[in-house]
């Protein structure tokens, strides 16, 4: 990816305007859109933290969990060591996109992969998030607002120990619960090292509590052509 600085700033609203357009109208599939999202977030993990080692995915039910399962696979299939906490009441997904990649690491070799709905810091704990390098925070992205409901809640409590206990985290669009249009946070809330944020640089990371919030900010694109961005 490249830093932040391109020349049009999106609100999390134009955002999901310029995907619905890519998909519905330009004709990208979904799917391609999520994996080329996590290969950014692939790329920014090697260029940031090439010796991170075990890499803690933690993805919420949505899409922007889905970009931290493809992140998982594909990191998987590098020889990176991956533990994936799927934060879901249903025990899967809630997106087909997402719920697709889910079942994709089913038996993949060097991928943890535990879902849970329940709002216990100790069997998150067991995930194995204190044998990691760094830890993705991919489980709230553009859709954010509002007060986080369990078991995203206790998943960010989660993360956020692990950074005060020295573990970096890499967050996929924002830190949840970052909101992407005006940059105000929820309570609690995921402070990051690094954020990659996709396609454009995002209006809500320009303030300032989420400036030190977010961290070193890297824009990602993710393949939407022009015509798409009409925003």
């Amino acid at each position: 990816g490249q830093e932040g600085g391109a020349v049009k700033i999106l609100t999390a609203e134009a955002m999901a305007a310029v995907d619905r357009t890519a998909i519905e109208e330009v004709g990208i599939p979904g799917p391609v859109l999520m994996e080329n999202a996590a290969l950014g977030v692939v790329e920014a993990l090697a260029e940031r933290f090439p010796e991170a080692g075990t890499v803690a995915l933690y993805c919420g039910p949505g899409n922007n969990g889905g970009d931290g399962l493809v992140a998982a696979r594909r990191l998987a299939e590098q020889g990176v060591g991956c533990e994936v906490v799927l934060l879901s009441g249903s025990g899967v997904p809630n997106t087909p996109d997402a719920a697709r990649n889910w079942d994709r690491l089913d038996g993949l070799e060097l991928v943890n992969r535990v879902s849970t709905g329940r709002d216990s810091v100790v069997a998150l704990y067991l995930s194995g998030i204190e044998r990691a390098g760094i830890v993705v925070d991919a489980l709230l992205g553009t859709g954010v607002s509002g007060l986080l409901r369990e078991p995203v809640r206790t998943a960010v409590d989660v993360v956020v120990r692990a950074r005060e206990a020295g573990v970096p985290v890499l967050a996929v669009d924002t830190p949840t619960a970052v909101d992407l249009t005006t940059g105000e946070p929820s309570d609690p809330v995921v402070r990051a090292d690094v954020t990659i944020t996709f396609h454009r640089p995002k209006e809500g990371l320009s303030a300032r509590i989420a400036k030190l919030l977010a961290g070193r900010v890297l824009v990602a694109p993710i393949g939407i052509p022009v015509e798409a961005d009409r925003v």
